[in-house]
């Protein structure tokens, strides 16, 4: 009797069961491909030594996991649809009537799909990696992820931007690194008004580090001097400022060329003079 109880259940809901096995199944295996990819990158990572792997494997082994997590499991998904009768004559109407429905879903879906195409697009072409250093809108980073639909972007304040792969593949992109993975680093310090800037430019020059200074300003509350250095990690390029910052005000200390005493902050400042001011009555 309890046989033959169990036997109905499972004739009444085989549609069910069968689906549910399909999902099951699916699910399991888009895990174990995920995982047999993620192996496969840190073999090969191992094998290329501290290098790793370089930033174009990277986003293309990325993107190939994440598209084919997404196919395994949708097909899982269609399967286990198709187990009840129901839908599957809906579906052979739909399909049917393919033209149609590619049309409905083409303007009901445009920008999620025009995303998706947008990010095959740029794991192929590579415009953007992930690693580099890239300006977008104004905004400098270092690509964090790329996924099938956005990028996101580390800003140097550690805050994230998540830009849609499409405004990624229309817009122009400033990429830092795209040729040399280097980057230049600048830093600046000032000088109190009428401070040696030839001097200061000395010391904090340094020809075997590539590190090259200039005046890059002046006005009445000092001088502003200007260095640029070589950076090989984009991501180190704010450390490597402050340090730089640190030892050339360090530097210029010691050579009596800067103070630790704060200059007074004039909230009322004196207007400029004018280059050639005339009055009135010189005029008349």
């Amino acid at each position: 009797m309890p046989d033959l109880l169990i036997g109905g259940i499972i004739d009444e809901n085989r549609d069910t069961i069968t689906a549910a096995v399909t999902l099951v199944c699916a699910a399991g295996f888009a895990q174990g491909v995920d995982w047999a990819i993620r192996k496969r990158a840190r073999v090969l990572n191992q094998r290329e030594g501290a290098r790793g792997l370089s930033a174009e494997a990277e986003t293309r082994l990325r993107l190939l996991r994440r598209l084919t997590f997404g196919v395994i499991i949708f097909l899982g998904v269609a399967l286990a649809l198709v187990q009840f009768p129901a839908v599957k004559r809906v579906a052979t109407t739909i399909l049917a009537s393919s033209a149609v429905l590619g049309l409905v879903i083409g303007f009901a879906a445009r920008a999620t799909l025009a995303n998706a195409v947008a990010g095959v697009l740029l794991a192929i072409t590579q415009p953007v990696r992930v690693g580099d250093l890239i300006t977008f809108n104004k905004e400098t980073g270092i690509v964090e992820d790329m996924r099938l639909a956005y990028t996101t972007i580390r800003l140097d304040n550690g805050r994230r931007l998540v830009v849609p792969n499409e405004k990624l593949a229309q817009n122009p992109v400033e990429n830092h690194s795209v040729v040399d993975p280097r980057v230049q680093v600048e830093a600046s310090v000032w000088l109190p008004p009428g401070g040696d800037a030839d001097r200061a430019i000395e010391l904090i020059e340094d020809p075997e580090r590539e590190i090259e200074a200039s005046v890059a300003d002046t006005d009445r509350f000092g001088i502003k001097l200007s260095a640029h250095q070589w950076c090989d990690d984009p991501q180190d390029r704010g450390p490597l400022a402050s340090r730089l910052r640190r030892e050339w005000l360090r530097r210029l200390r010691d050579d009596g060329l800067s103070s630790s005493v704060a200059l007074p902050f004039d909230p009322d400042p004196a207007p400029e003079p004018e280059d050639d001011p005339v009055t009135e009555g010189e005029r008349t």
